[in-house]
Parts: structure tokens; sequence; C-alpha cells
């Protein structure tokens, strides 16, 4: 199932980072459109405004935001009837394998390290959109949890 287009939400204090992963929307040979919050209660409030129908078709979620942190977010919107399944992929600097399996238990849909290089950010959020599309969005096992750019 390839989308058309992909209506992404990013939810990111980082400046730097979100015009990085926008550059790198505007490269890829997708069609997508990019809505960004800065932290976790900005995030929150986006959700809660939205019906089922108008969601975004995946949200990059970042761990580390000031008010509100990623893994609190993940916990509260898995917590949200219209949003059980909403797809969330993990958009960390770490790596740490406890926080990987911290983030798959609680119902990540994937997650991402990110690159510091502009190319294999480019590459990971296609691989990241190209593969919640074929799957479905729906969360993989365990061994296929962590995209590589």
């Amino acid at each position: 199932m390839n989308k058309q287009i992909y209506n992404i939400l990013l939810a990111d204090d980082d400046e730097d980072d979100c015009s990085f992963f926008e550059e790198a929307l505007d490269e890829l040979s997708l069609a997508t459109t990019l809505v960004t919050v800065n932290d976790g209660v900005q995030l929150m409030d986006f959700l809660a405004d939205k019906s089922g129908n108008d969601l975004p078709d995946i949200l990059f979620l970042d761990l580390n935001m000031p008010r509100k942190n990623g893994s609190e977010c993940l916990t509260e919107i898995r917590q949200i009837e219209k949003l059980k399944d909403f797809p969330i992929v993990i958009f960390s600097t770490s790596l740490d394998s406890e926080i990987v399996d911290v983030m798959y238990d609680k119902d990540a849909t994937y997650y991402i390290r990110k690159p510091g290089d502009f190319s294999k950010l480019k590459s990971v959020i296609e691989n990241a959109l190209i593969t919640a599309s074929e799957n479905n969005f729906k969360k993989p096992a365990r061994a296929h949890f962590i995209i590589q750019p």
C-alpha cells in the first residue's frame, strides 16, 4: 500500500533538527506534508484537536523535549482510544538498547536513531515512510523495530 501523500507530524524541540527534517522531506521523491510541534504539551494539544479522519498518517516523536518528553507522550497517546493504533516513530539521538526496548514495550511503531549526516537522514526518513506504509502502519516484530538509513 503506497500512499499518494504522507501527512507527517514531527514533535521535536530542536529547531535545527526540525529544519533538517523538513529539508530532507523536500528532497525525497515522496509527496509529503509536514506539521511540526515543539514540545510534548503542544503535541498532546494538537492530537486532542484532531478527529480520527483528520489525524496525520504518522508521527515522528523525539524523546527529549521540554514540558513533556516523548516517552510520557507515547504513554498518554496509547491510552486514548482513537490513537491506540496511531503510527509513532521514535526519532531520537539515543540508541540505548534499554530505551529501545521500553519504547517497543510502550507500543511505538518504529525506532530511528537521528543520523548526523544529511544523506542518511533522507534515507532513514524515506525508509521509515515506505516500510511503515508497506506494513500498513502496524508495529513489526521486535527484530524489525529499528529502521536504519
